[in-house]
């Protein structure tokens, strides 16, 4: 009976045994061992050091091109056009003849004027003869008193027919040369508003043709009224000069002067009007044209600058992603003094030559790591960036 107790006690110590170590090994192997976590992916970005050079400092406005000079060919006598002496868009010099109305009418007039001049001339000539005769006579005793002052009167009578014959010749001059229509400023012809054998007439409302002097041309700009005393300041020290560009600032138009502050500020928009002239001699500056204004008023010495795409716009102000060495782009906030031509000039917040994100700072947060892009790969970078800023 005992023995019968041990060999079950034995049988159990075996099963347990068993039992415990299909336990322990099943425990060992699903245990989940720990993974390795795995390094943080880079996000290409294309990177620029921060430049310190000479910056200019402008004030940015908007202003409309105007003509120098703007004159509406009329004509100042009524007549048939015989001759047009020009073409449409033609430059033309003070002077240059335009058009040319039929002279016949005006020189039969001053033909008869000049006879009848003649005539009068002639008359006094015989006059004069006769008093100079009388008063001999006169001196004599052989004609009266009346009758020398009788022929005083005739005499000065033809004198003034003479000399308002002689008037009525050079108003008739005057008349004939009206027949000319000539331009009275250097400019560029617009479209003709007559053509050849039709009448002219001095009511014509749109004259001949309109010449509009371009070269030199003027800007009317408009800049916020709190520029005022600075630009007067500057103004004080001599002459400020005026960049234009195209609307879309990619094209230098024209640089040229300031040539006055308007004398009253517009209260309901809050500005200044500056005009500025420019030489346009290559005439991109066109009358009516828009254009954006960049008033100088100064250079700032070692200017932090970095590209205006750039700046980034958080809740806080603008801000930038610098790449430090070790490969990490750090959020940093600025101070944007500028943006101008696709630059922004910084204030404070960077130093120069440090590494900062112009591309691909969409993606970036603080602590990313980054691998920078170089030549044509940072070209595609730029080119998907503004496809990714196009869509709405």
């Amino acid at each position: 009976m005992k023995r019968k107790i041990l060999v079950i006690a034995a049988v159990l110590v075996v099963v347990l045994a068993g039992g415990g170590f299909r336990y322990f090994t099943h425990s060992q192997t699903s245990e989940p061992v720990a993974a390795a976590a795995p390094p943080l992916p880079e996000i290409p970005v294309v990177a620029t050091p921060v430049a310190s050079k000479n910056v200019p400092i402008y004030l940015r406005g908007v202003g409309t091109v105007i003509a120098y000079n703007t004159d509406v060919v009329r004509s100042q006598i009524q007549g048939q056009l015989t001759q047009i002496t020009f073409t449409e868009g033609q430059t033309v010099k003070a002077g240059d003849l335009l058009a040319q109305i039929d002279p016949r009418p005006y020189q039969a007039q001053i033909d008869e004027l000049t006879a009848n001049l003649e005539r009068d001339s002639a008359q006094l000539a015989n006059a004069q003869a006769n008093l100079s005769r009388y008063n001999q006579l006169g001196d004599k005793g052989y004609a009266t008193p009346q009758l020398v002052e009788t022929q005083t009167a005739q005499v000065t009578q033809l004198q003034s027919s003479v000399k308002a014959d002689r008037a009525l010749i050079d108003q008739a001059n005057i008349q004939l040369g009206y027949t000319r229509l000539t331009s009275a400023i250097p400019g560029i012809t617009g479209v003709r508003q007559i053509d050849i054998g039709n009448i002219i007439h001095p009511t014509d409302p749109n004259g001949l043709v309109v010449v509009t002097q371009i070269e030199p041309i003027s800007l009317i700009f408009t800049l916020p009224q709190s520029e005022l005393s600075q630009i007067q300041e500057k103004m004080a020290k001599g002459p400020l000069t005026v960049t234009a560009y195209s609307q879309d600032d990619k094209i230098k138009l024209d640089e040229g002067k300031v040539l006055l502050v308007n004398n009253q500020i517009v209260q309901t928009t809050g500005t200044i009007q500056l005009k500025a002239e420019f030489p346009n001699t290559a005439h991109r500056l066109w009358p009516g044209q828009l254009v954006n204004s960049y008033l100088l008023l100064d250079t700032r010495k070692d200017g932090l600058t970095i590209a205006a795409s750039a700046v980034q716009q958080g809740p806080k102000g603008s801000y930038v992603y610098v790449v430090l060495p070790d490969g990490t782009a750090q959020l940093r906030p600025v101070t944007v003094a500028q943006i101008a031509r696709g630059q922004a000039l910084i204030d404070s917040g960077l130093q120069a030559n440090e590494t900062v994100v112009v591309d691909g700072q969409y993606r970036l947060q603080q602590g990313s790591r980054v691998r920078q892009l170089h030549g044509k790969a940072a070209q595609e970078a730029d080119l998907q960036s503004a496809v990714q800023e196009a869509i709405p």
